[in-house]
């Protein structure tokens, strides 16, 4: 990634890295290993997405960090056909943006790979893959696919 004005620093990930704060450890750490886990709620014994120190539904805060299938459908999803920010950053247009609905009821935002950007829809199922980040954590992607055998 080559530019001028980047005054010979360190180069750009190839992708946005997400920051990591104190109650999205435990999820970024289990990426490390290539690990999806979701928070789930002690008291009403159901996941929920996004990391947050109490329950959504029940504010409960009793929270665990469980495995997760890294399996599940997609629920909503756009194509971006031109990049609104850099190119290396976000990567190559078209790209597609999707709203995964896990086999454990929540949704997640992540990329669809894999596939011509243009071909996914409402209800594909998908799985989750990785791509590695340069602090050793991985990204959660999705993939076509149906349940991994």
């Amino acid at each position: 990634m080559s530019g001028s004005g980047d005054g010979g620093g360190a180069a750009r990930p190839a992708r946005l890295e997400p920051p990591v704060t104190e109650v999205s450890e435990p999820f970024w750490t289990a990426t490390r290993e290539c690990r999806l886990v979701l928070p789930w709620c002690v008291d009403c014994d159901r996941a929920f997405w996004y990391p947050r120190e109490v329950c959504p539904r029940c504010l409960g805060s009793s929270i665990e960090w469980r495995p997760a299938t890294g399996q599940g459908r997609v629920y909503a999803v756009t194509v971006e056909h031109k990049p609104v920010m850099l190119k290396s950053v976000f990567g190559d247009a078209p790209y597609c943006i999707a709203l995964v609905e896990l086999d454990e009821g929540v949704r997640l935002m992540a990329n669809i790979v894999e596939v011509d950007p243009l071909v996914v829809d409402v209800g594909t199922p998908v799985v989750v893959r990785w791509e590695p980040m340069s602090d050793g954590r991985h990204l959660v992607l999705f993939a076509p696919g149906g349940p991994v055998a």
